[in-house]
């Protein structure tokens, strides 16, 4: 990434840079140190020229805030650019960046790369090492690429992930294959398409029949496309989570408070 500008999204701590996490309580706040992806892009000789705009405290899947206000989509400005990486992609669609970094809990990566045409990989945990200070199930979270182009996309990966004693849970794969040729053959490959989760999960129309196209040229590739409905009762999952809630309030409610680090707040 050698002389690359490269903007980092405002959630990440970017020492002497103004890192707001989309807040007015943080509208001021300038990291001492860089977190682990900002490290290693400054490492692989990016040159970090600003941040990426985000919902506050990238809580969302829209990208405004009280600090910076709204960023608007890259070919419509009457629609959401999504989020909360949303000025991530903004920014690379605009062509204002080569690639960018983001982070996805529940979409923060795929939905904004979406509705601005740009690519998003959502990794898995562990890929990207990154110490997440946050409260609500941390595991949930990780970091990933975003970019124009898949071998970009690939490239900017292979600099972000790779194993770090700082996160015990990091792969230990090496990174620098991700860096090497893309091309392989997909015949065979099996893909699990969910669909609408049996009519759990709604959709607007039309997007079904988008991805049902996009699944036979997957076919054409030699793919194995399966329709994959897990045995299991969604509505069971709802449940399960509300008892959670409910067992953390009584405990909060009783004065068994969750220690929140430091370096969160």
């Amino acid at each position: 990434m050698h002389g690359f500008p490269h903007a980092i999204k405002d959630l990440e701590p970017t020492k002497g840079i103004r890192t707001t996490m989309g807040s007015p309580l943080f509208k001021d706040f300038v990291p001492e140190a860089d977190s682990i992806v900002v490290e290693r892009i400054r490492n692989a000789g990016g040159i970090i020229i600003g941040k990426t705009n985000v919902p506050e405290f990238g809580l969302g899947s829209q990208t405004y805030n009280a600090v910076f206000g709204t960023t608007l989509n890259a070919y419509d400005q009457s629609k959401t650019c999504g989020g909360s990486s949303g000025g991530a992609a903004v920014a690379l669609a605009l062509r204002m960046l080569p690639v960018a970094d983001g982070s996805d809990h529940g979409g923060s990566l795929r939905n904004p790369a979406a509705f601005n045409n740009v690519f998003g990989l959502r990794t898995s945990f562990g890929r990207v090492p990154a110490s997440f200070n946050e409260v609500f199930m941390t595991a949930l979270s990780v970091h990933g690429p975003m970019a124009r182009t898949v071998g970009d996309l690939a490239r900017l990966l292979s600099v972000i992930a790779g194993y770090d004693a700082r996160v015990p849970l990091s792969i230990r794969q090496d990174p620098g294959e991700f860096a090497g040729p893309l091309g392989r053959d997909f015949r065979g490959a099996r893909i699990a398409w969910l669909g609408d989760y049996g009519g759990h999960l709604p959709f607007e129309s039309g997007v079904l029949e988008v991805c049902k196209g996009a699944l036979k040229v997957c076919e054409a590739l030699g793919c194995i496309v399966e329709e994959a409905l897990p045995d299991y009762p969604v509505d069971r999952v709802w449940q399960k989570l509300a008892e959670n809630q409910g067992v953390a309030s009584r405990r909060a409610a009783e004065g068994n408070s969750i220690e929140i680090p430091r370096s969160a707040c």
